[in-house]
């Protein structure tokens, strides 16, 4: 299993780099030829999210649709696929960052309570609670 930084998979998704997405796709042939899995860890996506709507100027349905390519594509592990999967389910019908789901999830995941933070886009959403 190789893992992939964020850098490799936002050129393979915004393709705006000839030379480094040759190198992504020859890659990502290679490791399908051989079964061997891609891994992206969880800052990884955290950082995809961040790229996507700040550098590309992505809204939260085109960073949906991203996330949910990613989920579908067999020759990749997601680490904590399950509560990514629950934060991108909050974060496609809620105010707050994809990020700040995944935060929840996580702490949830560790027995956590509630997570505590001053992000009002967060009120009413279960698990959080707005320090005021």
């Amino acid at each position: 299993m190789r893992s992939l930084d964020t850098n490799v998979l936002v050129r393979l998704l915004a393709a705006d780099d000839r030379r480094q997405l040759a190198a992504v796709e020859r890659l990502v042939d290679q490791s399908e030829r051989q079964g061997e899995t891609l891994f992206l860890c969880i800052p990884v996506l955290c950082e995809l999210v961040w790229v996507l709507t700040r550098s590309y100027e992505q809204n939260r349905a085109q960073v949906v649709s991203v996330l949910e390519q990613l989920l579908e594509m067999g020759s990749l592990r997601i680490e904590q696929r399950d509560l990514v999967e629950r934060a991108l389910a909050a974060y496609r019908s809620g105010k707050g960052n994809f990020p700040d789901y995944l935060i929840g999830e996580l702490s949830r995941h560790a027995g956590c309570r509630d997570t505590v933070t001053f992000d009002k886009a967060l009120r009413g959403a279960p698990g959080f609670t707005i320090l005021e």
